[in-house]
């Protein structure tokens, strides 16, 4: 089955494994799946994140992290900018999420950052999702 929304399947996988409670998940590989893991290792959100190589295909191996009662890290992840309606938004109209407690991740110019960066660097773009 060929999937429309990669970035949706991608962010729908993360968070049933959360619910789940799984230690790890596995995904097809992409440059924008790998740029999302680095944002969410960078912020505290996963553990860690690994591309394995297995012929000609790629995965993405991501370690998911939970707190004190196997609470997890990530509490909610929403994909915002969907194929049939994207959203955009310039660099002073970027939303904050959870009054700043959580994190918009946008894919800009200077490549795929957090509301944060792109605020700091001046740039709008694309607004992926949100997470908290």
């Amino acid at each position: 089955m060929v999937t429309m929304d990669t970035i949706g399947d991608f962010l729908t996988r993360l968070r049933n494994a959360y619910r789940a409670h799984k230690p790890v998940v596995e995904v097809q590989a992409s440059f924008v799946r790998t740029e999302i893991a680095r944002i969410l290792k960078e912020q505290g959100y996963i553990e860690d994140y690994q591309v394995i190589e297995q012929g000609p295909k790629r995965y993405l191996r991501i370690l998911l992290r939970y707190g004190l009662r196997q609470a997890p890290a990530l509490r909610e992840i929403t994909r915002v900018s969907k194929p049939g309606r994207r959203l955009y938004a310039s660099a002073a109209k970027l939303p904050e999420v959870a009054n700043g407690l959580g994190i918009a991740i946008v894919s800009t110019s200077k490549g795929i950052l957090t509301d944060k960066e792109a605020r700091r660097l001046g740039v709008g773009g694309e607004i992926l999702c949100m997470v908290r």
